[in-house]
């Protein structure tokens, strides 16, 4: 009796203090929204640090998520939109993991997954914000909700439409316009988002090309907004500026319109000044546009950088305020600050493609930087200006794969650290999810589409908390910058001199770095230059494109040769060539340098004569990568892929040389499966893969064929692989889909992503039989010179200056497709070099002995 008392006195109050806990909730947040000020705000936010412990019963999560989306929505509306993001996905972490909708109706949509999805937008992070957007239109799919299936269809068009996917948005708005129950409003925004793309794609010049098959009473054929579109699309500045005034004008009187919108009508207004050369008037602008962003401040002078936060208007003003500038140093002052915007803006992004979106924008402002750098150094002759354009030409080389590396350096001197272990983790779930994400959008499967994506989110979202915290701990390792000091150090061990190519909209710059000094050239990027890129390239497509006109192909190389001023290099014997844009597939060891007459290749005085190339990435991988340690160890993967149509015939020949030369195990025909090659790699110094290879298309990513079946691109992202050298004897292994700011997709900068820093690739498809010659005597070499660095230049030289093989055979397009990336390792003395060193030693020692002999002989006589 006298415990049924007290568990009965310990429900009562156990009901009552839970009721007491999610009223008090209910009635903090009440309190707040009836009068949202900072003292009420920092008063609910002391309220919510003592709620959290105490959370326990359903209702009182069901109250805490009342509490976080009513706070995400104050921080957003005060512009912290980072903050407003972390509370919106805090209130969607409690909805799932209490799984709150098997006891409440409540609208997640329209409360949380709306505006997190449009805070996405606003901050850049636009692969969560598809990812966002898709959910609840499967959801409103799912429960047949047709207001948010609409409301989702013009958001996800306006996303595609805001980050250049124009296509796409097409499509998402023409389909919505069959959906049912649209308002008269709701399709006036699709078929304006319609119009803008087809605007945008060049379908449309003028009103009368509007497609008037959608017959919508609402929807009026001249408004402002398609008015002023195609005055900018035409080039009709002025006229544009007319529609946009009567555009801010609606604006002002809509008291629906946001401080952020208002600010982006000023932007565009000053954009249209500043194409009038109306500069004074632009400057007023931008600064009626600062004002909606940040209220009560100085507008005289730049912002201080305390002031700004994650808001991509800001970059819009600052580098067109830059362009306003009437000296180097204030533009330089200027562009820092879009690149400080863009930083923030970046930070808590954790995907790929979102990042690559705003490296395209750096890399714009990237190469105004570097001009003005080049122009005060012409001024001046102060090189100091030459490094800090470098430093912005390393901005946008490898951005992303310089930060996976750093990542993985980090945790190999740190390796016990957990959140280092737990980012490593969850970056290979990443990678894992997005393969699987690709794969999924390919085959049209919507259920697995939806499950795969909200598991990105949920990875990205604790991506951004730890990467947060090793921020914090480690704040050293957000630096991707390479030292100029540091990299003539490391050339002047290696005896070499770098070469990095900057290749942008108008002109392409040479930085020129040697040990002891740095040089910057400018080259014109007009279309002479960009036709002798495209017929270079041209020449390696087929076998006989160069063996049909040598005379061109000689000419032609030549040409290209001092279009990209490589004579500055030729004081030095090893070079390291940092390529970039169309550059990453020019094989410069097939340039010529010096005019000719000649038909035969083995006489022509190409690059690969006189000098050993090297290339990478970015001037910080060079720097970075490890001395090679020599390995014989091999792991052969040789499909051959007998009795198909894609037999490699040749590949049985390459396997015999490797075979002699070194010491290895292989997987051949069947027993080459993607999963025991990946799991065997892991023993061998050297992992060789012999077979077919794809560089990918839009929608499928770089790929590599194993037997069973093929290796993308995406897969390397979740690997770890600790080879010393990597071969890919496959064709296309260096192309892939060019990104400004990042480089080539390809698959060595895979297998750099998953830590390789020494591979040999090909550029394009080759003859099998040529392969296997070049093979095998870069294998033959690399076991003499213990160097992978040397072997590749001496089996192009063995090859070129092999009598067995024809004129027609010698022609670059069978030798020049494999390039390596890595360490400039030295070539190493052969124990007969040795022998004959030690000899004369010998003899010289002997010889010193002997002549000292004989003077002391010489004294005793006298």
């Amino acid at each position: 009796m006298k415990h049924s008392l007290i568990i009965f006195f310990f429900l009562i109050f156990g009901s009552c203090f839970s009721q007491d806990l999610e009223e008090a909730i209910y009635v903090a947040t009440e309190a707040f929204n009836a009068n949202r000020n900072t003292e009420t705000f920092s008063k609910l936010l002391n309220k919510e640090t003592d709620f959290k412990p105490q959370l326990k019963t359903k209702d009182h999560y069901f109250a805490y998520l009342f509490l976080l989306v009513n706070k995400a929505n104050h921080l957003d509306n005060i512009n912290q939109q980072t903050k407003a993001i972390a509370a919106y996905e805090a209130a969607l972490d409690v909805y799932n993991q209490q799984e709150l909708n098997k006891v409440y109706t409540y609208n997640i949509t329209e409360y949380c997954l709306k505006p997190l999805g449009i805070l996405y937008n606003k901050v850049g992070d636009y692969t969560n914000a598809e990812n966002t957007i898709k959910h609840y239109l499967f959801l409103a799919e799912k429960q047949k909700d047709n207001p948010n299936k609409i409301s989702g269809t013009i958001n996800l068009a306006q996303l595609y439409y805001t980050i250049g996917k124009f296509k796409s948005a097409n499509t998402v708005a023409k389909n919505g316009l069959n959906t049912n129950g649209l308002t008269a409003s709701q399709k006036q925004k699709l078929i304006q988002i319609n119009v803008n793309c087809q605007i945008a794609l060049n379908l449309i010049s003028s009103t009368e090309d509007i497609p008037t098959k959608n017959n919508v009473e609402a929807y009026n054929l001249n408004t402002l907004e398609t008015d002023y579109n195609l005055a900018i699309k035409t080039k009709k500045h002025k006229q544009a500026l007319q529609h946009l005034n009567k555009i801010i004008s609606k604006a002002y009187n809509n008291t629906t319109s946001s401080s952020r919108m208002l600010a982006k009508l000023h932007v565009k207004k000053a954009q249209l000044h500043y194409k009038l050369d109306q500069s004074e008037a632009s400057l007023t602008e931008l600064k009626g546009a600062l004002k909606f962003l940040i209220p009560n401040q100085d507008y005289n002078g730049l912002p201080k950088k305390e002031t700004l936060y994650p808001e991509n208007t800001f970059i819009d003003i600052f580098d067109l305020l830059a362009e306003l500038q009437p000296n180097h140093n204030n533009a330089l002052a200027c562009y820092d600050l879009s690149f400080y915007v863009s930083n923030l803006l970046t930070s808590t992004l954790t995907s790929q493609e979102a990042k690559l979106i705003h490296l395209s924008a750096n890399r714009k402002r990237s190469e105004s930087c570097i001009n003005l750098l080049f122009d005060a150094f012409q001024t001046t002759s102060n090189t100091t200006y030459i490094e800090l354009a470098f430093n912005y030409a390393e901005k946008n080389k490898g951005a992303i794969l310089k930060e996976m590396v750093g990542k993985k350096t980090l945790l190999e001197r740190y390796p016990e650290d957990s959140l280092l272990i737990q980012e490593d983790y969850f970056l290979k779930q990443q990678a894992r999810l997005t393969n699987t994400l690709i794969k999924a959008q390919y085959q049209k499967n919507g259920v697995q589409t939806d499950t795969v994506s909200q598991a990105l989110t949920t990875v990205s979202r604790t991506l951004k908390q730890l990467q947060e915290n090793i921020n914090n701990k480690y704040p050293e390792s957000s630096d991707t910058s390479a030292s100029i000091q540091q990299l003539q150090s490391k050339l002047k061990q290696d005896n070499a001199l770098l070469v990095e190519y900057f290749y942008g909209e108008t002109d392409v710059f040479q930085f020129i770095i040697s040990d002891k000094t740095v040089a910057l050239n400018k080259i014109k990027k007009d279309s002479v230059f960009d036709q002798s890129i495209a017929k270079y390239i041209d020449y390696f497509n087929n076998s006989s494109a160069i063996n049909n006109n040598i005379p061109n192909f000689t000419a032609d190389a030549f040409n290209l040769y001092q279009l990209l001023q490589f004579d500055t290099t030729s004081v030095s014997k090893n070079v390291i060539i940092i390529t970039d844009g169309f550059l990453n597939f020019i094989p410069f060891e097939s340039l010529l340098s010096q005019k000719t007459n000649t038909t035969s290749y083995s006489k022509m005085p190409f690059v690969a004569n006189t000098q050993t190339l090297a290339y990478n990435t970015s001037a910080l991988l060079y720097l970075n990568t490890s001395d090679f340690k020599y390995t014989d160890s091999v792991l052969g993967v040789f499909p051959v892929f007998q009795n198909s149509n894609a037999t490699l015939t040749y590949s049985l020949n390459e396997a015999e040389s490797i075979d002699k030369q070194t010491n290895a195990k292989f997987l051949m025909h069947q027993a080459a499966t993607k999963n025991d090659a990946l799991q065997q790699a892991k023993n061998y110094g050297v992992l060789h893969l012999s077979t077919h290879a794809s560089s990918g298309t839009f929608n499928i990513p770089a790929n590599i064929d194993f037997i069973d079946q093929k290796l993308f691109l995406n897969d390397l992202y979740s690997l770890d692989l600790n080879n010393q050298l990597v071969v890919l004897s496959a064709c296309e292994t260096g192309i892939g889909r060019l990104t400004k700011g990042e480089g080539s997709m390809n698959l060595v900068r895979g297998f750099q992503y998953a830590g390789i820093e020494n591979i040999l690739f090909s550029l394009w498809k080759i003859n099998d039989l040529s392969t296997s010659k070049l093979m095998a005597s870069f294998y033959k070499n690399y076991n003499t010179t213990k160097s992978p660095f040397a072997a590749n230049h001496l089996a192009k030289l063995d090859y070129l200056n092999d009598p067995s093989i024809s004129n027609v055979k010698k022609s670059p397009y069978y030798w020049s497709a494999f390039m390596y990336y890595g360490h400039l390792t030295p070539i190493k003395p052969t124990s007969k070099t040795k022998y004959i060193l030690f000899t004369f030693i010998g003899l010289g020692i002997a010889l010193l002995l002997w002549i000292i002999i004989r003077r002391r002989k010489n004294g005793q006589h006298t």
